[in-house]
């Protein structure tokens, strides 16, 4: 391996760096995205149950904001429950985007890397290239040994840059898709969540309309 890194050429060390990091915000992100970090299954069932109570008080919003980013934008409504539905909304919306923000997190930079690394092993490749016509002018090119030295970091650096580009794009696309679906479940959440707040308002406003 070490003789395959020295072949390499000295752009094999940023190469190595970018699939470094790109397998530590793979392996983050989906410990992150995962469904019952994301979306707990049971959690928006409880919330309705406690909205239908009324039941609902801050305590219970400072462990629902803490809970999950769908207990936070849950949390967000929660606290806006007593304004009129555009408010509630707006409020879900501001909401959603720092939750997509923190959902979206290293997503750019997985696909920098995705995008730098054949880069980097195409600078390698002209880098060994050039290193092999300086052999050619100095006089070798009739031993190939002065020629195997740049070819072989042409060809090192460019499959290198290539196995690192290849699944931080695949990963990347992933997690895009994951994080896509994670915002349209959430969007169900928070329009079910303002019907229900809603509701529960006419609810409460019946019986004190009806004696009038």
């Amino acid at each position: 391996m070490w003789e395959i890194v020295q072949a390499g050429g000295a752009l094999m060390w940023p190469i190595i760096l970018c699939s470094i990091v790109a397998a530590a915000i793979i392996l983050e992100r989906l410990w992150t995205l995962q469904d019952r970090r994301v979306l707990p299954p049971d959690l928006t069932r409880k919330v309705w149950k406690l909205v239908e109570a009324n039941q609902i008080n801050d305590k219970v919003i400072a462990a629902l904001e803490q809970n999950s980013p769908l207990g936070k934008l849950l949390a967000a409504g929660l606290a806006n429950r007593d304004r009129p539905r555009e408010v509630l909304m707006e409020r879900l919306e501001d909401t959603g985007r720092h939750v997509v923000h923190e959902l979206e997190r290293f997503l750019n930079t997985l696909g920098t890397i995705a995008g730098v690394s054949p880069l980097l092993g195409l600078l390698g490749t002209v880098t060994g290239i050039i290193k092999a016509f300086n052999a050619i002018n100095a006089g070798g090119a009739g031993d190939p040994r002065m020629l195997s030295g740049g070819i072989a970091e042409a060809l090192v650096a460019t499959a290198a840059g290539l196995c690192v580009a290849i699944p931080s794009l695949v990963a990347y696309r992933y997690l895009r898709g994951r994080v896509d679906g994670i915002v349209v479940e959430m969007e169900k959440h928070a329009l079910r969540l303002a019907d229900a707040v809603e509701h529960a308002a006419r609810n409460d406003a019946a019986p004190q309309a009806a004696p009038s």
